[in-house]
């Protein structure tokens, strides 16, 4: 079945240069078709696209949406038995609504033998607060409709505007992933990632440290019943490491109430918190936070910190800290900055001032 990212955007947003970054990046090598449809003009980049190996289909009779009804079914029926495309890039104009473009290909993707893969809508960060206030429905649909949202001319942002510009954008889409590296900086995985509704770090952390509660639970029950299992130094199921987080915990904060009870489920031990940041934080700066988690409890009980971020000197570093051992390290760029704590009764507050600046 042949996959459909549609790219939405206000005029001028910059999403035909978005479509080429992404199918040079991250569909290099697939064979993609790219339907553009802008309102009462002729597709300008279709040039650009035949060139680079890409199969062009414009479709320039009005408004994506309206034309959608038509012919526009029997158009991507034919697209996928001309040419057996593995990817579908549809460029509406800028004027449609991306629900309605959204509900179009859905409506006909089982005729199609299309899916949609994602809902692309970029955004011109310097412009977004005036655009929903002047144009109020039509460009807070493609923003509340979006999967991936891509903020565009952020290197000519200062921190403090696109802080401002993210929270317009949350206020309308509380879920979509969010790019605001400069495009240009990113590998393609990095770009994937976002399009594929982006890496939730603090799920991916909360469901790690459940596994491994329900293990050392199973492990503890097996003991009891004197089941055999030999847990050598090194074992890796998982049980050293948690027997390691209990130790430091109990002795180095003396929270004895936080102990795992093996009646109760991980996700009623542990908490989490995690943000998503574009502050620009100083190596020497992570290392002082990480510090603090092992010798404060001003926190609550950190067992785990992670997170990828950039740093002064432009480029991105991940950390990744445990109880007594941190680990900071260079990285690529990620579309945002990212940031998980786990713990038991973390305090959010005080997490939020050091790392939210």
């Amino acid at each position: 079945m042949t996959k459909v990212d549609i790219v939405s955007g206000f005029l001028g947003a910059g999403k035909t240069t978005f479509i080429k970054e992404m199918i040079a990046k991250v569909y290099k090598g697939q064979k993609v078709v790219l339907i553009e449809n802008e309102f009462g003009e002729i597709g300008i980049d279709s040039g650009f696209m035949k060139n680079a190996g890409i199969e062009v289909t414009e479709m320039n009779s009005g408004c994506i949406c309206c034309t959608l009804v038509g012919d526009f079914a029997r158009s991507l029926k034919q697209v996928v038995e001309q040419f057996s495309p593995e990817r579908i890039v549809i460029e509406p104009s800028g004027v449609g609504k991306l629900s309605d473009v959204a509900a179009a290909v859905a409506d006909v993707s089982m005729e199609a033998g299309i899916t949609i893969n994602s809902r692309i809508t970029v955004v011109d960060g310097k412009k977004a607060g005036m655009y929903m206030k002047n144009f109020g429905e039509f460009y807070n649909n493609q923003i509340e409709n979006a999967t991936t949202i891509v903020i565009s001319r952020t290197q000519n942002m200062d921190e403090d505007k696109l802080k401002e510009c993210i929270s317009l954008i949350r206020e309308k889409n509380e879920e979509a992933s969010i790019i605001t590296t400069p495009w240009d900086k990113l590998e393609g995985e990095a770009i994937e990632a976002a399009i594929g509704h982006g890496q939730n770090l603090e799920k991916e952390l909360m469901e790690e440290y459940m596994r491994e509660h329900e293990h050392y639970e199973h492990h503890d029950h097996d003991h009891h019943h004197e089941h055999d299992h030999n847990h050598g130094e090194d074992c890796t199921c998982g049980c050293h490491d948690h027997d390691h987080h209990e130790h430091d915990h109990d002795h180095d904060h003396d929270h004895d109430h936080h102990k795992h009870d093996h009646d109760h489920h991980a996700d009623e031990v542990f908490d989490s918190w995690g943000i998503e940041t574009v502050h620009v934080f100083t190596k020497s700066g992570i290392e002082d936070i990480m510090g603090l988690f092992g010798t404060t409890d001003d926190f609550g009980t950190v067992l785990r910190a992670k997170g990828i971020v950039e740093i002064e000197d432009g480029n991105w570093v991940e950390f990744d800290m445990v109880p007594e051992e941190v680990e900071i390290r260079e990285t690529t760029p990620d579309y945002i900055g990212r940031i998980c704590v786990i713990g038991a009764d973390l305090n959010k507050d005080e997490l939020a001032k050091v790392f939210d600046k």
